[in-house]
């Protein structure tokens, strides 16, 4: 089972440095023990690359939990880019 200091730890080591090279960082909103909300602050606010990039890591690092990242971005653009990079 997964805890708060195994996300923690998981986002220190694997999710913060991609985004800190960015000029941005994410931030944990909630956990409820099976889903995690992170909000992606800085450079990393508004990008539908880094959310890409970040579920993706996600479901690798943390399988059995859900992922949920909020970017301020409409579920309509987040699609869209997701489409243009052949992720459906």
């Amino acid at each position: 089972m997964t805890d708060l200091d195994n996300i923690a730890q998981f986002l220190d080591t694997q999710i913060r440095p991609l985004t800190k090279a960015h000029g941005g960082d994410v931030a944990v909103e909630n956990f409820d023990g099976t889903v995690l909300r992170l909000k992606m602050l800085g450079g990393c606010n508004g990008c539908p690359s880094a959310v890409f990039e970040i579920e993706e890591l996600c479901r690798e690092g943390l399988p059995d939990i859900k992922v949920v990242v909020d970017t301020g971005v409409s579920d309509e653009l987040i699609e869209q880019a997701r489409r243009m990079l052949n992720h459906e």
